[in-house]
């Protein structure tokens, strides 16, 4: 850790004013010698971004925590107040040193994508104006980021340590560890906080990440992108406080802008896995009916057929639609599961239509028998209804088949337009 006396970067700044007249010198505070304001024409190396919305309580703790980062760094750092607020908020930050800027949308990756704009230095710190995470600590991460030579180190609240009252108990249980589980499963992450709202970022790495979400879904949409472009991550420990003021996350509500986000841009979990589950089962449940019998006390006939048809009709539209998503929409991770990736390098609307024609054709033999039947017998004839019910879902299969090759391949050529 860098000391007081052997800062961490040497930018040429000054920790004094400048000599008035002979040798007396104006008693300047370190700390204010050190803060680029906006009016100031000298480029930071830091630039700390707080998004705030009525956080007055806990705003001046803040600034108290961050002017004594900045003295122990010893470089020229600016704080970056992006503000929406309707108390005091934004006069208690410029009496502080602040730049204060107003997004143009509300939402809190809209308040942090508009100071990023903004923001002139080498390194960007992100951080909550609550007082929940102490910025005396952004030394250590941006030593960290600088030794590790990564370009993210987030804070981890919950690899450190979390103060009584400072985070719900459903949240440091469930919520998350759950939603961490989620983004490492889903982007390989590889973190165990993925929603710290504390991080300190490398200008050049910001630069390539292409973050667009306006909402809390921000958190999740940097480490998605991050782990896209093979940026590196790196965490540290950290001490997490109580909340001043009052809280303004919607736990359910923000928890589910996250999931959604989420699985919105991982198709392969969103419609593959599903699909393949849905199939394999609904396959296995139409063999075991036509096969008959009882097993391990389990009857399989007709109603067996019922389900395997069903979960065998869910397979193909839930699996249509894995298909169509890879080649209509931008998604930050590519779909890359083996099924999709093998179709739609290998499989042509000819072949789609085909196999749609020839279940057609199957199914529609096998009925036009049992009608043939009914027909000459005067309904006289007892018929087993799972070969039934198997070419009844072939034909469904088949026709859906035909249809979303071609939807598919229209689809297709206008992405390639």
């Amino acid at each position: 850790m860098s000391s007081e006396n052997t800062p961490l970067f040497d930018d040429g700044a000054a920790a004094t004013g400048d000599t008035s007249r002979g040798d007396e010198r104006p008693q300047v505070d370190p700390r204010e010698a050190l803060l680029v304001g906006p009016d100031d024409d000298h480029d930071p190396v830091v630039s700390v971004v707080l998004p705030t919305m009525n956080e007055e309580q806990g705003i001046t703790r803040c600034f108290d925590w961050i002017e004594n980062a900045v003295l122990e760094l010893g470089v020229r750092t600016e704080i970056i107040v992006s503000d929406s607020s309707t108390d005091r908020t934004p006069e208690i930050a410029r009496d502080r040193g602040a730049i204060v800027v107003e997004p143009d949308a509300s939402g809190y990756g809209n308040a942090y994508r508009y100071a990023f704009d903004q923001a002139r230095g080498n390194y960007i710190v992100m951080g909550d104006a609550d007082s929940t995470y102490d910025f005396s600590d952004i030394p250590r991460l941006i030593e960290h980021l600088v030794a590790t030579d990564a370009d993210i180190v987030l804070g981890s609240r919950l690899d450190g340590e979390i103060k009584p009252g400072a985070m719900p108990t459903l949240h440091q249980y469930v919520g998350n560890p759950l939603l961490t589980r989620f983004l490492n499963t889903f982007y390989d992450a590889g973190v165990s906080d993925a929603h710290s709202g504390f991080r300190v970022i490398r200008r050049e790495a910001l630069e390539a990440m292409a973050l667009e979400s306006g909402g809390m879904e921000f958190a999740s949409e940097m480490i998605m992108e991050a782990d896209a472009k093979d940026l590196t991550i790196e965490e540290l420990p950290i001490v997490y406080h109580e909340r001043e003021g009052e809280e303004t996350l919607e736990s359910f509500r923000d928890g589910w802008r996250h999931v959604r986000f989420m699985l919105s841009n991982a198709p392969g979990y969103l419609f593959a896995g599903p699909a393949a589950a849905f199939a394999v089962t609904g396959v296995l449940l139409l063999v075991l009916s036509l096969v008959g019998g009882e097993y391990s006390n389990a009857f399989f006939g007709t109603h067996t057929a019922v389900l395997g048809s069903l979960f065998s009709i869910l397979g193909f539209q839930v699996g249509s639609l894995a298909l169509f998503s890879a080649v209509s929409t931008d998604t930050i991770r590519t779909q890359t599961d083996p099924v999709t990736t093998w179709i739609q390098d290998r499989v042509r609307i000819e072949h789609g239509v085909t196999a749609g024609l020839l279940l057609n054709v199957a199914g529609g033999t096998y009925l036009g028998y049992v009608g043939y039947l009914w027909i000459t017998t005067r309904g006289d004839v007892t018929l087993d209804l799972v070969p039934e019910m198997i070419a009844f879902t072939a034909i469904v299969i088949g026709t859906q088949a035909v249809f979303s090759s071609f939807y598919f391949n229209m689809i297709a050529d206008q992405r390639h337009c």
